[in-house]
């Protein structure tokens, strides 16, 4: 735990990025009839029934201290998805980067092995040197601002239904430029100090 909260008190570092990275599951549901359309002091209305167009995955990535985040919709969250996200953020977004320190929780995939797994040992072992991955605890997956991005596009985004992948990689790139156009950023206030007497049952 203190590691992360460590990372996350390191002041703005361009060359040495902290991300924090996280996923989403959505269930894609379609109406079985239009809508009615929205008029003078009526509000658009939905009819009850839907049909379910199978499941999606969200990968969300975020910069905190910059106000930049990235949201990735994938038909699944294999190895093979997080492999390319890792892929993605060393050669596209942050090609600069001595290295880029990455928040996540220890699911399964999250692990150096999935990049070995989609990629050939060379690529692989190229990636994971630009990479420093620091595990949020067992159960304490809230320690990752990345789980604040996902809450705010759930509230701003995912109440209305999404029929398709299509759909849903259009409304979270839709999503995605407004708040990085704003800047918009988190301001993370729980310290090493504050877990130290709050959380003071888990230490020995």
């Amino acid at each position: 735990m203190e590691d992360v909260l460590d990372l996350y008190a390191e002041p703005f570092q361009a060359w040495r990025p902290v991300v924090c990275f996280d996923e989403r599951p959505v269930q894609l549901l379609s109406d079985t009839r239009d809508p009615l359309p929205m008029s003078t002091g009526t509000v658009k209305r939905y009819d009850y029934e839907y049909k379910r167009q199978g499941t999606a995955n969200l990968f969300v990535m975020c910069q905190p201290l910059a106000g930049w985040r990235e949201v990735k919709a994938t038909p699944t969250r294999k190895k093979v998805d997080f492999a390319q996200c890792m892929k993605e953020l060393v050669d596209m977004h942050f090609p600069h980067a001595e290295v880029i320190r990455v928040v996540l929780d220890n699911l399964n995939t999250h692990t150096p092995a999935a990049l070995y797994e989609a990629f050939d040992p060379a690529e692989a072992r190229r990636i994971l040197r630009k990479l420093d991955f620091h595990f949020t605890p067992k159960h304490g997956s809230w320690l990752n601002m990345a789980e604040i991005e996902i809450s705010i596009l759930s509230r701003q985004c995912l109440k209305q239904r999404v029929g398709s992948i299509a759909q849903l990689a259009h409304v979270a790139t839709k999503w995605t430029l407004a708040r990085n156009a704003q800047q918009a950023k988190i301001d993370w206030c729980f310290d090493v100090t504050q877990a130290r007497t709050k959380l003071a049952r888990l230490y020995p």
